[in-house]
């Protein structure tokens, strides 16, 4: 009866797998079907009450659209201002006066911004905001997509100033340092090949690594290390800001070391421009404003800066969604909340940088009218996983897996982990969904509770590599909505052998 519950649980995760890499089919009407499939096998077989089913899909509904839909749709109008007013042409020409080199460019905005954005904001700016610059640079746009989900899947856990880790330790009740700490030393091998592995996607193949190894190897090594230090010493909060800062600085220094003369065929073309005429300071605040505001404004508005923190938090408004037990508490943070913090930092930006306000109106309007498959994806993947979480298939899949496996289960922990974020998209929900079921299994078997915690952190940001939500977001950026499937094919094999590395870095440090 267990496997048959768990064949039946599954089947809209694997429809999707079928759907998007087998059909080809776009994304929005693959998770619009899982969604149906989803909420039919919910009632019919899981005997989950019509009203229940149909409140669990409202609920995934908003949560979809406040915050998550909110904020990636913030980064790309952000984004879009910023082509409009053409500072991304300067912003271009300054990244070439660091390095012409697409490796580097990739490990400076891919690796280094986009562990930065993770950290401060989360929600799909990782991937949103460093592929569409990488693309809009000149890199492959596939190419640039398919680094920003591999380099995405790490700093996971400490995003969105440590809220996954914090979620986890609020489940379990393991004290954050603890985990934040076993997070940082069951990461740090897959941290450090990040980068490598970004340079081969972009450089296509192992031989890109020649040329650029030194800068890669100090890309890699100025992240891991400040962020590794930052979580045994501070906890879950700052590892992606320190390191990620720390990274750009130390990798724009090593290009002017280590990368004076690129290969021709690793070069971006870069239209000539005499140097003195865009290498001011004035005109880099100018040209950076809205990302220097972005930052600014999401660091003073976190829990990193109490008072205003406090003074804003709140403002927003909490209801009970779902009609049936336990059903989760929806909080909407009308003002302190990525998303509108973004927004507002990129309409400042825009008035320095001179945009009207009809502009900003206009660049908007084209910006959802552009995305409009992508909310869909969204509200239907995360419905799916509202009304598979409520009905009971998350915990049939998740529990078959833990009989079968026995005492090798900390082999299969993380990838628990990575079909919640494959499902949900977020390392926050799946803290929820799974972070108590697999602390409470590790003490079962006599196993640390707080290392198998982190096993699941570090598996839910693996699955948001191939997670639907996440593909929809990278289609976006690089304005290729409906070419789902071919990311998803390509970024298979990374996501499979994370999968595989991170089972066994968790199973080797319970012996």
């Amino acid at each position: 009866m267990l496997f048959f519950k768990f064949l039946m649980s599954i089947l809209p995760i694997i429809w999707l797998i079928i759907a998007l890499s087998g059909l080809k089919m776009p994304g929005y009407k693959a998770c619009s079907i899982a969604l149906v499939l989803a909420m039919l096998l919910a009632i019919f077989f899981f005997k989950l009450d019509v009203s229940y089913t149909m409140t669990g899909v409202l609920e995934g509904i908003l949560n979809a659209l406040w915050p998550i839909c909110l904020v990636i749709i913030a980064a790309l109008f952000t984004y879009n201002l910023i082509l409009r007013t053409g500072a991304m042409d300067f912003i271009k020409k300054m990244l070439a006066g660091v390095s012409i080199d697409k490796r580097v460019l990739t490990l400076i905005i891919g690796w280094g911004f986009g562990n930065f954005m993770e950290g401060m904001a989360g929600f799909g700016t990782a991937v949103a905001i460093p592929a569409s610059m990488l693309a809009g640079l000149g890199l492959n746009p596939f190419s640039a997509v398919l680094a920003c989900l591999v380099a995405n899947s790490t700093p996971t856990a400490f995003g969105s100033v440590g809220i996954p880790l914090v979620t986890v330790s609020s489940v379990t009740g393991i004290a954050t340092n603890q985990l934040a700490a076993n997070t940082a030393i069951i990461e740090a091998a897959l941290i450090f090949i990040s980068p490598f592995i970004m340079v081969c996607i972009v450089g296509g193949g192992i031989k890109a690594l020649k040329g650029s190894f030194a800068v890669t190897l100090v890309a890699a090594l100025s992240f891991l290390v400040p962020a590794y230090i930052t979580a045994m010493v501070l906890g879950p909060e700052l590892p992606d800001i320190v390191g990620s800062i720390c990274c750009m600085i130390c990798t724009v220094i090593a290009a002017k070391i280590f990368n004076k003369k690129p290969q021709p065929e690793h070069c971006i073309e870069v239209n000539g421009e005499k140097e003195e005429n865009w290498l001011s300071f004035d005109k880099a605040i100018k040209a950076w404003c809205p990302f220097i505001l972005i930052f600014l404004m999401l660091m003073f508005t976190s829990t990193l800066c109490a008072p205003i923190h406090d003074l804003i938090a709140g403002f927003k408004s909490s209801v009970v969604v779902y009609a049936g037990k336990g059903g989760n508490t929806l909080t909407f943070s009308w003002v302190n909340t990525p998303g509108v913090i973004i927004f507002i930092a990129a309409i400042i930006g825009g008035l320095v940088q001179g945009a009207k306000i009809s502009t900003m109106f206009e660049v908007l309007a084209n910006t959802l009218k552009a995305n409009w498959k992508t909310i869909v994806t969204i509200c239907a993947v995360m419905s799916t996983a509202k009304v598979m979480s409520y009905s009971g298939m998350i915990s049939a899949i998740a529990s078959l897996l833990v009989v079968v496996t026995g005492g090798a289960y900390p082999l299969i922990s993380p990838l628990i982990g990575a079909i919640g974020g494959f499902v949900t998209g977020s390392g926050t929900s799946t803290s929820v969904l799974f972070g108590g079921l697999q602390s409470q299994t590790a003490q079962n078997l006599g196993l640390s509770g707080a290392w198998m915690a982190a096993a699941n952190t570090l598996g839910a940001g693996i699955g948001k590599m191939i997670c639907p939500q996440s593909i929809a977001i990278g289609a976006s950026a690089i304005d290729k909505t409906g070419s789902e499937s071919k990311i998803l094919r390509s970024v298979l094999k990374y996501f499979i052998a994370y999968v595989v590395i991170a089972g066994i870095i968790c199973f080797i440090g319970t012996l």
